[in-house]
């Protein structure tokens, strides 16, 4: 017969097993997104991706001027998506959530001025 001690490790592992598989799946550590960011040329990416890696838990952003789409790779646990949304839009750049201050978007040379859709 399986010895008493045995068989009470066998069980405490197929328990706890499961347990353990669970609780890394909440710790996801980055998550992908796509969003729209308004904007036409360099200077604009380079002010969008300034801004979205600025916050901590942003670890890439990279911004498509033919599609104006922003492609991101950040930690959930140190910051949320509105934040970063929040923080591009205060550069003068509408994002497909928030959009940018009259002042902000005034303030963005006259080249990164896009048509903003009222």
């Amino acid at each position: 017969m399986i010895n008493l001690y045995i068989m009470k490790k066998i069980l405490i592992i197929l328990f706890v097993l499961p347990l353990v598989m669970v609780s890394q799946d909440k710790k996801k550590k980055s998550i992908k997104v796509q969003f729209v960011v308004n904007g036409n040329c360099e200077m604009c990416e380079k002010r969008i991706e300034k801004a979205a890696l600025y916050l901590k838990g942003v670890k890439l952003a990279d911004w498509d001027i033919p599609s104006n789409q922003i492609s991101l790779i950040y930690d959930p646990r140190k910051v949320d998506l509105e934040k970063i949304h929040t923080v591009i839009a205060a550069q003068g750049h509408d994002t497909s959530e928030v959009k940018a201050k009259e002042k902000s978007y005034y303030d963005l040379p006259i080249c990164c001025q896009y048509d903003r859709k009222e």
